[in-house]
């Protein structure tokens, strides 16, 4: 599926809303308050999300959660999960959280 500009910039911001309210108590500042060095920047991501850094990987990981990491599929809709990974993809891609 391709994706405008427009839309996808708008995902984003979707997503950055989503994890505002959802992901930012444990990961502020793409930081990892649990577990230091599991971050949200691309080398730990790279490293830790299973598939590596991709939008999957991480639609993967907010869904079904993974060791203290909570499930989200249950309490977001798909819509905000893939938001929510596009705006992590993007930050850590981005590197605005180095």
């Amino acid at each position: 599926m391709i994706m405008s500009p427009a839309a996808f910039a708008k995902d984003i911001e979707a997503g950055e809303a989503v994890f505002a309210g959802n992901c930012a108590a444990c990961h502020a500042g793409g930081n990892n308050v649990i577990q230091n060095e599991k971050t949200l920047r691309k080398e730990a991501l790279d490293q830790y999300l299973d598939g590596g850094l991709k939008e999957e990987s991480i639609i993967k990981q907010v869904t079904n959660g993974k060791n203290a990491m909570p499930a989200f599929g249950g309490r977001l809709d798909a819509e905000d999960i893939v938001n929510v990974a596009a705006y992590v993809y993007d930050q850590a891609t981005g590197a605005k959280w180095d």
